[in-house]
């Protein structure tokens, strides 16, 4: 546990979560979108795309679920491929 806590403190770290986890966060956002509502994209019908993952509080689950998983895979990646 100890190298990973060092490994936070320095910047490159960092920047190379980004490089992870930002890509995985749009692939997982589009995944996510074409699985949901696949038919409204392609008829072209936005506000169906709106109405199926965003309306009535449905934006913070879709979002926070992404966030954290990307979160979780971006620490893990970047750990993992991190020289000490």
């Amino acid at each position: 546990m100890k190298p990973f806590l060092d490994k936070l403190k320095n910047p490159i770290f960092w920047s190379n979560f980004l490089k992870v986890a930002l890509p995985f966060f749009f692939f997982v956002t589009i995944i996510s979108l074409l699985i949901n509502s696949s038919s409204a994209i392609f008829s072209g019908d936005f506000m169906a795309v709106a109405e199926e993952n965003f309306a009535n509080g449905k934006w913070a689950q879709f979002w926070i679920i992404k966030i954290v998983i990307s979160i979780i895979y971006g620490l893990y990646i970047t750990n993992k491929n991190m020289k000490e």
